[in-house]
């Protein structure tokens, strides 16, 4: 099995660039929230399970959940956060397993969002990698690319582990708090030293 690098940041932080950037030199990518949209569209499990236990308050008129509504519900409430989070969990991290055991590359980049605060990924992951830039930051870009409120982006943030935490958790930290540019740079190390750890995981295992 590859050696699975687990990368996390707060809402807004950039994961998505870092990961484009890793994907751009050959790494495989698992993005949890690609998986958990894969697996909520009609006709997946994810969406009939959400459906019933939340109704069709929450579909659009073609039949798709409404994710905006959903989104909105969940991070007013916390025991429908709970609920969903049953739900969806189970199924994400099943189809996580498979995918990262098809992984060619000698290492692979496991996105989870909430990798810190809910645990159920770290099993399979050998270092996390955390995308850090200044809160402020965060709160503009969602807000540029979601519409949201500063204080809808900020509700979110509060549901994550406070920044000094998450950094403190790190392995290894990406500072994406200035141009896209820098991460170039950034990534290009830790490939390299992520592709010297598991040929040495891979001739350690040999050995067994």
């Amino acid at each position: 099995m590859a050696l699975v690098i687990g990368l996390t940041g707060g809402i807004g932080s950039g994961k998505s660039a870092v990961a484009d950037a890793f994907a751009a030199l050959g790494v495989d990518v698992t993005d949890t929230d690609r998986l958990a949209h894969a697996l909520t569209v009609p006709g997946q499990p994810g969406h009939a399970a959400t459906l019933n236990a939340f109704g069709p308050d929450y579909l659009h008129p073609d039949g798709t959940l409404d994710r905006a509504k959903l989104r909105q519900r969940v991070f007013a409430d916390a025991t429908a956060l709970t609920k969903l989070e049953t739900i969806l969990h189970p199924l994400i991290r099943d189809a996580a397993a498979r995918e990262v055991a098809g992984w060619r590359s000698p290492y692979g980049l496991l996105v989870v969002p909430l990798l810190l605060e809910r645990g159920g990924l770290t099993g399979i992951v050998r270092r996390v990698l955390v995308v850090d830039c200044p809160e402020d930051e965060q709160v503009r870009r969602v807000m540029a690319r979601s519409g949201l409120t500063a204080a809808e982006v900020r509700a979110i943030m509060a549901a994550q582990l406070p920044r000094a935490e998450r950094l403190a958790r790190a392995d290894d930290v990406v500072d994406n708090g200035g141009p896209p540019g820098a991460l170039v740079p950034q990534v290009r190390r830790l490939d390299r030293s992520y592709r010297v750890l598991a040929a040495e995981s891979a001739a350690d295992a040999g050995r067994l």
